[in-house]
């Protein structure tokens, strides 16, 4: 899986369509991710003896990896990712700018 945690991507098909977040947590082995603010759905809580009065929470809900894309916050555009070698490390970098990728894994 290319995305990782960490990442900007935008939401490429659905309800969330054309929204931009950061990519919260992946989950590789169900090749899902979760994003923020995508795909929120509502949780009961039972009353517990921290939280005395329960309630409903909105949580994100993960969704297929194949929903979101990549994006380049530079060139404010969607890409697939490649990886190449740079000074004997491998890197990720965005295909369509060329431009390699920093951060993920917070």
């Amino acid at each position: 899986m290319r995305i990782k945690k960490g990442d900007k991507v935008k939401v490429i098909t659905g309800h969330y369509k054309g929204t931009i977040g950061e990519v919260i947590a992946v989950l590789p082995k169900e090749n899902k991710v979760v994003v923020e603010g995508v795909n929120i759905a509502k949780k009961s809580l039972k009353p517990t003896q921290a939280n005395p009065d329960g309630g409903v929470i909105e949580k994100e809900m993960p969704i297929h990896v194949s929903n979101v894309m990549a994006y380049d916050s530079k060139a404010k555009a969607v890409s697939r990712i490649g990886y190449r070698e740079e000074k004997g490390v491998k890197v990720r970098y965005f295909k369509k700018s060329g431009t390699t990728i920093k951060g993920g894994k917070k």
